[in-house]
């Protein structure tokens, strides 16, 4: 399969979808949500969904042929940072469901040619949109020392971040980093063998968000939808890491990315645009058994409110 979708049943039955709403799934992939979301709209619904990669949309834009949904069903290829402008570029000025996957795709992951795994030896690319901005190789080339100290211990949450960055810098003297093979072999010596694969996968993770910006991005598409959703509309977010629950957490419960809610002027009580539908919600041992990328998963849904 293209993509395995995470808590499939609990996300799209989080959006409490109307017949005749408007949705936008900002991370479209294999089309699994965006497909679901679609069965629960009637002739008057509408469905956005975005993705940067152009195998997905080319995958998804099939589908929609198959299933006669070109009306209903508009693909945006491009980053959801951007969901406010392409909302006001298609005449949208209200929404009642957005729905958001965090996590990378199954086959980008499986796809050993993208640079997103250690599992192969290909080029460090990982970008998501391959059409421009640097890749992973180009960051590894360029940062300083510090830049790339920061990389590993915010986005990845290494103890070893300052070791990993000077080798980098003093190995790139030498030769270039140019592969997930090189640099896979290059931090084995640094991160030992119990816990490998696991600081592996978060030094790759870290290198990811920074190329793809993927931080800043889910700062802003919080904000927009933020901003378009109706009262009662969901906001419905799968993460996967800490960093990314943190700043969903932060909004769903004050409205902020940094957690600080409005006060009333008169009484002093928080103002939130939101209200939690439920705790987070994690994936059933049948869906960990199906898909064990799924077990750090983490499910948030939240309601806007009319404040």
């Amino acid at each position: 399969m293209y993509h395995i979708p995470v808590l499939l049943s609990a996300s799209v039955e989080g959006l409490n979808i109307r017949q005749d709403g408007t949705y936008v799934d900002v991370t479209l992939g294999g089309g699994g949500h965006s497909r679901c979301i679609l069965q629960g709209l009637g002739p008057e619904g509408r469905l956005f969904s975005f993705d940067q990669d152009a195998d997905a949309i080319a995958r998804c834009a099939s589908l929609r042929d198959e299933l006669g949904k070109g009306e209903q069903w508009t693909l945006i290829r491009s980053n959801f940072r951007y969901l406010k402008n392409w909302m006001r570029y298609y005449g949208i000025d209200g929404i009642d469901g957005v729905m958001a996957d965090l996590g990378v795709s199954s086959h980008h992951f499986d796809d050993g040619s993208r640079g997103f795994s250690f599992r192969s030896d290909a080029p460090l690319d990982m970008r998501m949109n391959q059409k421009g901005g640097d890749t992973a190789a180009t960051v590894l080339k360029n940062y300083s020392s510090e830049q790339l100290t920061n990389v590993f211990r915010l986005y990845g949450e290494l103890k070893q971040a300052r070791r990993l960055a000077d080798l980098i810098v003093n190995t790139r003297q030498l030769h270039p980093i140019s592969t997930t093979g090189q640099l896979a072999e290059l931090f084995r010596p640094i991160l030992g063998r119990e816990h490998e694969k696991k600081d592996l996968a978060r030094a790759f993770q870290a290198l990811r968000i920074e190329v793809n910006h993927e931080m800043d991005a889910l700062r802003d598409m919080l904000q927009a939808a933020t901003e378009l959703l109706r009262p009662g509309g969901r906001l419905v977010v799968i993460s996967y890491h800490s960093l990314e629950d943190r700043i969903v957490k932060n909004v769903m419960k004050a409205g902020s990315i940094d957690g600080t809610a409005k006060t009333d002027a008169v009484y002093g009580r928080a103002l939130s645009p939101f209200r939690a539908i439920s705790k987070a919600i994690t994936p059933t041992a049948e869906e960990l058994e199906a898909n064990p990328r799924s077990r750090s998963a983490k499910l948030r849904i939240a309601e806007r409110t009319d404040i």
